[in-house]
C-alpha cells in the first residue's frame, strides 16, 4: 500500500496539505466495513473533510472494491463535486456527502449498503421512516444519554438525480437537527460524525440497531 499523499499532487493543486492518516483511516475503515458485509461489491463510499475553507473533501473513488483500496483510490473534491486532485472518478453521491457535512457541520460521512439497511429502507419508505427506542446501544450516538431515547430513522426515495436528491437531503437535515442518519430506499445508510472515529462509531451503532429492529420485526418475541 502506498503511504505518501504527495503522489496525488495535493499541494500542486493549491489544496491545503492533507493529513495522510485521514486517507489511511478511510482505507482501513472501508476494509473493516467490507468484512462486516456493509460494503460488498463496489457499494458504498466514505468521506472525510480536509478543509472547510476552501472546501476540500477526500472521498473514496467510484466503482471500487472497498477491500482493496489504496491511497490512489482517494479523490479530493470541492463542494460542487469537482475533482481537485486524484486519478479516480468521485462517487456519484458526492453531493450527498457535501450536503450532510454542511448541514451538520461535521467532518466525516459514511455510506454503507448492509442487508438490513436495504430491507428496512424498502419496508418503511411509505411511512417516511421508523423509530428505534429502548436499547442501551443508542447511547453510542452523540448526545444520547439514555436507552429511553427514541431515534427517528428517516427514509428518502432513492434517485439517480443526485443534485435533486442532495437538495432533499439538505432540507431533511435542516428541518430536523436531532437526526443521526438517514436511509435511501433500496440503497443504504448515511451516517456522519465530527471526525472519522465518531462516524465509524455511529455506523457500528446504527447498523447494529437496524439489524435488531429488522430481526425483531420478523420474530414472535
Amino acid at each position: 500500500m502506498r503511504n505518501k499523499l504527495q503522489e496525488v499532487n495535493v499541494a500542486d493543486q493549491g489544496i491545503p496539505e492533507a493529513n495522510p492518516n485521514v486517507s489511511l483511516d478511510l482505507i482501513k475503515i472501508a476494509y473493516e466495513f467490507y468484512r462486516r458485509g456493509w460494503l460488498f461489491g463496489t457499494s458504498g463510499n466514505l468521506s472525510a473533510l480536509i478543509s472547510r475553507s476552501p472546501f476540500v473533501l477526500s472521498i473514496t473513488g467510484s466503482g471500487l472494491d472497498k477491500s482493496k483500496l489504496n491511497l490512489r483510490d482517494i479523490v479530493y473534491v470541492d463542494d460542487l463535486g469537482k475533482v481537485l486532485s486524484g486519478d479516480r472518478k468521485p462517487s456519484s453521491e458526492t453531493l450527498l456527502h457535501v450536503a450532510a457535512i454542511k448541514q451538520r457541520n461535521c467532518s466525516a460521512v459514511f455510506h454503507t449498503h448492509s442487508i438490513w439497511g436495504t430491507i428496512l429502507s424498502k419496508k418503511y419508505l411509505k411511512d417516511g421512516g421508523f423509530q428505534i427506542e429502548g436499547y442501551e446501544m443508542l447511547k453510542g450516538l452523540e448526545n444520547v444519554v439514555s436507552h429511553d431515547h427514541a431515534e427517528w430513522v428517516p427514509v428518502l426515495e432513492n434517485s439517480q438525480d443526485m443534485r435533486s436528491l442532495s437538495v432533499k437531503v439538505n432540507d431533511l437535515l435542516e428541518n430536523d437537527k436531532n437526526l443521526h442518519c438517514f436511509l435511501l430506499s433500496g440503497h443504504g445508510l448515511y451516517v456522519w460524525g465530527n471526525n472519522v472515529e465518531t462516524a465509524k462509531r455511529h455506523t457500528e451503532v446504527l447498523e447494529f440497531l437496524l439489524e435488531v429492529h429488522g430481526r425483531l420485526g420478523n420474530s414472535d418475541i
